[in-house]
């Protein structure tokens, strides 16, 4: 198959129906985030058989960044006419993968990590297995491996919004330099494992602020909606940063500080985050953590959050 195989970026925005053959939620996207500049044509790749599409990949950055962040879209046609084996599907996956990795990626640079969303269910159900598990061995080929899977929450109008339980009381964050403390702060034991990968390689204080520019200075909402809680006499407990970015509002950073973990004090702040964004009349509220922290997953599920979707992330090194 490989003989006649095309492997190019798309010529521009008149090739999103061609890109868009393959089926993905993020889809409807992909034109605004071409117009936002998170996505350039020549960071989006298809493989062609003749005008058949195959395969694709596309990168995302943030708007206004020159290179890209992340790789979220890596796919597979995995219709009988197109590909007789899996073997010979993960093939042109990984040709276009390498082929795209080497023009996207400057020369000795580490590849943006990839992420894919993925059903909650994905390994019950043996098609929607097969095709996770492809495009795991088409990045495998590259040179990654599994990093970490993800639990992807959701909340919606009509779900509980949890009444303050007069435990905590709330503030505004008082400026930059009080939530780089605390998310310092914080990672002293923390279960995620982004933050665990960072602190072997730099202090925690240089985590919290490559954190805090990667994602938290990028949200389109105002810090005021940001709170830290606190004891009634005001030693500081925890945070959360209710937010919205690109594409959703979010409870975009939740924690707990170690001296008050245990407590139950994350249902409290959840419950906060909750209600700030709740008061935005948002269509929904989007959240994620790691597959392991079960704390942080069992308090998204009793405050109404639903687990609607997973992740898998890997990265090179």
């Amino acid at each position: 198959m490989e003989q006649n195989l095309t492997v190019r970026p798309i010529a521009g925005r008149d090739e999103l129906d061609l890109f868009n053959r393959i089926p993905y939620g993020i889809n409807d996207e992909l034109a605004d985030d071409l117009d936002a500049g998170r996505r350039k044509p020549e960071w989006m790749w298809v493989a062609l058989l003749g005008d058949r599409l195959l395969a694709r990949a596309a990168w995302w950055a943030q708007s206004g960044d020159d290179a890209p962040f992340l790789l979220d879209i890596l796919d597979i046609d995995d219709t009988a006419d197109t590909a007789d084996t899996a073997d010979g599907r993960v093939d042109v996956g990984e040709n276009l993968l390498r082929t795209a990795l080497a023009q996207v990626v400057p020369d000795g640079a580490t590849p943006p990590e990839y992420i894919r969303m993925i059903p909650s269910d994905w390994r019950d159900d043996p098609t929607t297995r097969r095709g996770v598990e492809d495009r795991m061995r088409v990045v495998e080929r590259t040179g990654a491996t599994l990093f970490v899977e993800r639990l992807r929450f959701g909340w919606r109008p009509g779900a509980p919004v949890p009444d303050p339980t007069g435990r905590l009381v709330f503030r505004p964050v008082r400026d930059t330099e009080e939530i780089l403390s605390l998310m310092t702060a914080v990672l002293d034991g923390t279960l995620d494992a982004h933050s665990r990968d960072d602190l072997t390689r730099m202090s925690a204080r240089d985590a919290a602020v490559r954190h805090f520019e990667d994602e938290l200075a990028h949200y389109r909402t105002p810090r005021e909606w940001w709170r830290v809680a606190t004891l009634p006499d005001g030693d500081p407990v925890g945070f959360v940063t209710p937010a919205r970015n690109d594409y959703n509002p979010i409870i975009g950073y939740l924690a707990v500080l170690p001296r008050h973990r245990g407590n139950g004090y994350i249902d409290d702040i959840l419950g906060e985050g909750t209600r700030v964004l709740h008061a935005q009349d948002v269509p929904r509220i989007r959240a994620a953590t790691d597959l392991g922290n079960i704390p942080m997953a069992n308090a998204f599920l009793r405050a109404g959050y639903v687990n609607f979707e997973r992740s898998i992330n890997m990265t090179w090194h």
